[in-house]
């Protein structure tokens, strides 16, 4: 089906309709990999490539940002990750972010694991646990 589109007629000063700039994704984002149709997590960047993995862990591809899309939630369901939720239970980008860097331990140094998994515990009870029970 051709593409019917018209432009906006006015898209506004700096805005390149013809050539838009790749969609940015934050690491542990789910995407689909265009070009194989697979299901990623995002780890990070490297140049301008994104880096990305199977969700359950494995080895990391660098992908082009424009070779991706934000997977769908019936697409992680399908792939058994946590009911499409977000990586983190409540949101928080500190939690992504410090889950991540356990992932990427767990395949090295034991005590860099450790040390990670610490990390992780000790944001979420300080962040998370501790303000609310403060909160009286």
């Amino acid at each position: 089906m051709p593409n019917t589109a018209t432009p906006h007629p006015d898209p506004g000063p700096g805005l390149d309709t013809e050539h838009p700039a790749p969609m940015t994704y934050r690491p542990g984002a789910y995407v689909v990999d265009t070009r194989t149709a697979t299901l990623a997590q995002v780890m990070g960047t490297l140049g301008p490539h994104v880096q990305v993995r199977p969700p359950r862990g494995g080895k990391e591809w660098d992908v082009p940002p424009t070779a991706l899309r934000l997977a769908g939630r019936e697409e992680r369901v399908a792939a058994g990750v946590r009911d499409g939720a977000s990586a983190s239970p409540v949101g928080c980008g500190r939690c992504v972010a410090l889950r991540v860097a356990y992932e990427e331990a767990r395949g090295g140094d034991e005590d860099e694991a450790v040390d990670a998994a610490i990390a992780v515990r000790q944001h979420f009870r300080s962040a998370h646990l501790l303000s609310e029970a403060n909160t009286w």
